[in-house]
């Protein structure tokens, strides 16, 4: 066989092996296109066993639209994986789905029909660069009872909640009955007439909002039960609660109803009693508790204290002129403050509290109780009785000195637990149900009723006729949230909340937190130094006799001199510890660079060498 013949058997070898690779992989991808590994480390492409098992139960068929626009985000990377994940993720939604799932994309081109069906949906255009185009990104859903559903835009920083959204938005669908929430408040939240102001008193928001979105079944405070089909309770104020009602609503959690309870030390919404009243502002104010309940699942609640922050304190006004003071009592907690790992108070921005009380765990309590908004550590407990009179806000600052604790505003509790009651009191012929479900008992609670309160969280406006509401606040959110969470089947209860893609740079973290560490002891070195100096020099000028404060002694002007060469030598540790810190993290980062970009070639090299150092020894031996 010549040279030319070889080269063409050389030449088509490769081509066949070609030919067969590409068969290989359309093969592949047609017999294994459902087989999924998920490497990563935060198991990002893994769907939750509570996503599974909605997935896997859906009774009514449900439709899900992908808008993308696939053009407009060519110079969006980052928009572009983050479409990628989406449609992966729904795609492996819709293989357990089923027949009753259907995923379609769709790419809403500018004035095509597809477009005007995004906007039909309710989705948001976002223009995009310097010709404004439009870029859709955005997910509806339908059911067969032409029920829509949409989620007008997919942001990237909300892709941990992803899983949970699309699973409530997929099981609500499939279950299209409204559900029943039982509304047990000591605190009169509809509408009425006002007889302070002889006009009429419109609903709170909040109560406006849960007529909305659920059959809401008012009940008695006096009627001692609980509707049986109720799928949640949601009691405001529970203040002289009979046994009746205490116990039915012991039962109630234990048997696996969901429970959102809003308590209160000082609750400012309760007036006392009628406008002209001279006892009522001695009975305004009341407080509430759940008492034995709270005991029995693991929580104490000290009914007659509140709690003050320093830091979260919102100003208030004067009147007058006057400047703005900071309430210790009426809080804005921030996102620091609020719980991000949690479906409930998640992506909230604010949530603003008035003379809260504070919730805490029983030690060895069979329950978990798990914060959702806390204080700061400018923090401590006020006799909450303080707010009864209180006139000037700054008279809250007597006294106070925060304890450095994070006190717990609101929490879920959950877990095993037993009844409060070891029987039914008086003749019931119930069963007593003395433990709970093997799901345990499902409670959010909140140490604070005035969170419900219009004043705090929202603005009504009238115009054109309409009253307008607009949030400077996310209460509303986040109650909403809580009902909506716990209404939710227990499969979508435990849907957990999705690890973000991104990877922290915990190395750089831990260096970084270390050398701060180290600043900030240096920092209160240079403070009690200062303080004991400046306390040291008022000594030597009140021990003066001639009363001339301007002239230093010899003994001042030492002192003064040893002063300033501590400040320099402080400033000097300062800038030595900023400079470690840089140097620890630069010299982090150059090693990963050699480990980048020179590890992989190294690598490499030195297995050619062993190679063609192992086929010389190989030919050596064959000769």
């Amino acid at each position: 066989m010549d040279q030319r013949t070889r080269n063409w058997y050389s030449a088509g070898s490769l081509a066949l092996l070609a030919i067969l690779f590409m068969a290989l992989v359309i093969l592949t991808e047609s017999l294994f296109s459902g087989w999924r590994v998920d490497l990563t480390a935060n198991k990002q492409y893994t769907l939750s066993e509570g996503t599974r098992n909605i997935l896997k139960n859906l009774e009514e068929p449900v439709n899900l639209y992908l808008f993308f626009s696939e053009e407009t985000s060519r110079d969006l990377p980052q928009i572009r994986r983050y479409a990628q994940w989406v449609g992966e993720l729904l795609e492996e939604m819709e293989v357990l789905g089923g027949t009753k799932l259907t995923l379609h994309r769709v790419n809403p081109e500018p004035f095509s029909t597809d477009e005007d069906r995004a906007g039909q949906f309710g989705l948001q255009a976002v223009p995009v660069g310097a010709t404004g185009d439009s870029l859709y990104f955005g997910l509806a859903a339908t059911n067969s009872l032409d029920d829509v559903q949409a989620m007008p835009f997919l942001q990237p920083s909300k892709e941990q909640f992803l899983e949970y959204d699309v699973a409530k938005m997929v099981s609500s669908l499939s279950h299209p009955k409204r559900s029943k929430v039982g509304l047990l408040a000591g605190l009169d939240m509809k509408p009425g007439y006002d007889p302070a102001r002889q006009a009429m008193r419109p609903a709170w928001t909040i109560y406006e909002q849960l007529q909305q979105a659920f059959e809401v079944v008012e009940i008695l405070p006096e009627s001692g039960e609980l509707p049986e089909d109720l799928d949640l309770l949601f009691l405001v104020h529970p203040k002289n609660l009979d046994d009746q009602m205490t116990y039915a609503i012991d039962q109630f959690v234990l048997n696996g109803g969901r429970l959102v309870a809003f308590m209160d030390p000082f609750a400012e919404a309760d007036q006392g009693g009628a406008p002209g009243d001279p006892m009522a502002p001695l009975n305004a104010g009341s407080s509430s508790s759940l008492g034995a309940l709270l005991e029995a699942w693991g929580v104490n609640f000290d009914a007659t204290k509140m709690i003050g922050d320093a830091l979260y304190a919102l100003q208030v006004g004067m009147g007058g002129g006057s400047q703005p003071v900071r309430h210790l009592a009426i809080l804005s907690v921030p996102r620091d403050g609020l719980n991000q790992e949690d479906i409930v108070s998640a992506d909230l921005e604010a949530v603003n509290f008035s003379s809260s009380g504070f919730l805490e765990a029983v030690e060895g309590a069979s329950t978990t109780l798990t914060p959702l908004a806390r204080t700061s550590q400018n923090a401590a407990p006020i006799d909450a009785q303080r707010m009864r009179f209180l006139t000037d806000p700054r008279d809250l600052m007597n006294g106070f000195q925060s304890t450095g604790d994070l006190y717990t505003l609101a929490a879920r509790v959950s877990g095993p637990a037993s009844s409060a009651f070891d029987s039914a009191p008086g003749a019931s012929d119930n069963e007593h149900m003395a433990q709970s479900s093997e799901q345990g008992i499902q409670v959010l609670l909140f140490a604070d009723t005035d969170i419900l309160t219009d004043r705090l969280w929202v603005q009504k406006q009238n115009f054109l006729g309409q009253t307008i509401a607009s949030s400077f606040a996310d209460n509303g959110n986040l109650v909403i949230n809580a009902v909506d969470h716990l209404l939710g089947s227990p499969d979508l209860i435990s849907v957990r909340t999705r690890a973000t893609t991104s990877r922290p740079f915990d190395r750089v973290e831990r260096l970084r937190l270390a050398a701060e560490t180290r600043f900030r002891a240096t920092e209160e070195r240079l403070q009690q130094e200062l303080e004991d100096t400046e306390q040291k020099l008022a000594e030597l000028q009140s021990s003066r006799d001639d009363g001339n404060l301007d002239v230093f002694s010899d003994e001042q002007r030492e002192a003064v001199d040893r002063f300033m060469q501590q400040r320099l030598q402080i400033r000097s540790d300062l800038r030595a510890v900023r400079h470690d810190l840089e140097r620890d993290i630069d010299a982090l980062g150059t090693r990963l660079k050699l480990a980048n970009i020179a590890l992989m070639p190294l690598l490499v090299a030195v297995a050619a060498l062993v190679y063609v150092r192992s086929r010389r020894k190989r030919r050596e031996e064959a000769a």
